[in-house]
């Protein structure tokens, strides 16, 4: 052997024995669940008498459930872009849906997250929805399913069935901590293909059924719901159509809830649930108009449920303002990752699961797509009392998604010529001004549009800079628009 590859072979060795000391027995296995369209109006402990969600209500009483988390673009791809790499959208690239023709893709020189944690001594899986590109950047080191967007078939739907096949990561005896990507497609809503291969949702007047299925599924003891005894938010009417689709919601919600249950009864028996970090967040709110694809609350303030190894003070309420740019830096700071080198656009919330946060107090977002036919970029500062959404191409009428645009509650809406769809007229729902303004404290359903109120001007200028700063900041290309819109 010579003397250059004598260097190789023991510098090869000083990292991986530098590796072992650093992953030590400290050094957590993490699950992230993420769950399609799950909004803070379906959980027992967000509130909710109704709603049977034992496995999540568990969790929170075993750890801590934070109370003003967001989204940061209430779109599938673009969010999961930012859970998984800490970057708004609009700097990962991944500004609008991946899957068919819309064919969004995240830059080359992103960093994400399961990367980051395989490089530094994970083992890395992910089962269940996936949406997102390329798969280089996003890259596992175990793929237990494909995760196609929206497949009836897919096991995104089967819960019980996901926290099964995840068993061989988490009973393991390899001496690496796991990092095991959890998300399931409920309670994203069902859709069926035409011939020509495009999805449709339209199942007006019965309502859509949110992925439930008469034969059931593997493992599931499923929980139905009367319509009259749902809770209708009150961004939506109460109509009967509307309580008939947020009852199948709510089934959809319960087999989720099941199957997490399961995922933690395996780790549990693998003794392997004390040294977990366990978080459950959603992509992003109800797949209804007004919430998904939007940014007022319903759209993007989500459930966020954080139990860490050892936790010293279970069951509690965190208010810090967080958002899914958070995520990722702190995933990383459990895993002891150096992100010096890596460009995040967060923060680690770490010393909040079981500690104060101070500071924490406002949060930024950005939507620029769903679908490549949906152009209505947003740009939003949030703070403890005031929203501000900059509408960059407000002189377009706001896109419904097809899922929203088809569903039974939009559709009986409109036939029935319906004034008030929940506390906003349709009119308001379709067409925005370029500014938002909205006192959340005294308008928390965001109807009162503050921003030509002369009384409010130096709040509204100071957000807007702000904004724009953030905007310079992130590098966003629709800075511009401030100018050339």
């Amino acid at each position: 052997m010579n003397l250059h590859n004598s260097i190789k072979l023991i510098t090869g060795i000083l990292a991986t024995v530098a590796l072992a000391l650093t992953l030590t027995a400290e050094s957590p296995n993490i699950v992230l669940i993420v769950s399609d369209d799950h909004g803070t109006d379906a959980l027992g402990c967000y509130g909710n008498p109704v709603i049977q969600t034992p496995a999540l209500d568990a969790l929170a009483a075993d750890g801590t459930r934070f109370s003003d988390a967001n989204c940061t673009t209430a779109s599938c791809s673009p969010s999961r872009s930012v859970i998984l790499s800490g970057l708004h959208n609009h700097r990962n690239g991944m500004y609008g849906l991946q899957h068919t023709f819309h064919h969004y893709q995240s830059f080359d020189d992103t960093k994400s997250l399961p990367v980051a944690l395989s490089e530094n001594g994970y083992r890395t899986a992910r089962i269940g929805k996936f949406h997102i590109a390329p798969e280089s950047i996003y890259a596992f080191d175990t793929v237990l399913s494909a995760g196609a967007a929206n497949d009836p078939k897919t096991i995104g739907r089967s819960p019980y069935e996901m926290a099964e096949q995840s068993r061989p990561i988490i009973e393991s005896d390899d001496s690496k901590p796991f990092f095991l990507y959890y998300a399931t497609d409920d309670p994203h809503r069902s859709n069926a293909f035409l011939p020509n291969g495009l999805p449709t949702f339209d199942t007006y007047p019965e309502p859509n059924r949110f992925g439930n299925q008469d034969e059931g599924y593997p493992g599931i003891h499923p929980v139905t719901y009367k319509p009259d005894e749902v809770i209708v938010p009150p961004f939506l009417p109460d109509t009967k159509a509307c309580r008939a689709e947020i009852a199948e919601y709510y089934q959809s919600v319960s087999r989720l809830d099941e199957g997490i249950g399961h995922l933690i009864s395996i780790l549990k028996a693998a003794n392997k649930y004390d040294n977990t970090l366990i978080i459950y967040i959603s992509d992003n709110g109800i797949a209804f108009a007004g919430a998904k694809t939007t940014l007022y609350e319903p759209g993007m303030k989500l459930p966020c449920i954080v139990r860490e190894p050892g936790q010293s003070k279970t069951g509690r309420t965190q208010d810090a303002m967080i958002s899914w740019v958070d995520l990722a830096p702190t995933i990383l700071d459990y895993a002891g990752v150096d992100v010096s080198s890596i460009e995040t656009h967060g923060r680690s919330f770490r010393k909040g699961v079981s500690g104060n946060l101070k500071g924490w107090d406002e949060i930024y977002a950005s939507h620029s797509f769903h679908e490549v036919t949906m152009y209505y970029p947003m740009r939003v500062l949030k703070n403890r009392q005031y929203k501000l959404i900059f509408n960059v191409a407000s002189d377009l009428e706001f896109p419904l998604a097809k899922d929203l645009l088809q569903s039974p509650t939009w559709v009986s809406m409109q036939k029935q010529g319906l004034e008030l769809y929940g506390k906003r007229t349709p009119e308001a729902l379709l067409h925005h001004p370029r500014i938002e303004l909205y006192n959340l404290k005294a308008d928390p359903h965001e109807t009162i549009n503050l921003s030509d109120n002369p009384k409010y001007k130096q709040i509204r200028d100071e957000m807007i800079a702000k904004l724009r700063a953030f905007q310079t900041n992130t590098k966003d290309p629709w800075a511009i628009k401030w100018e050339r819109e």
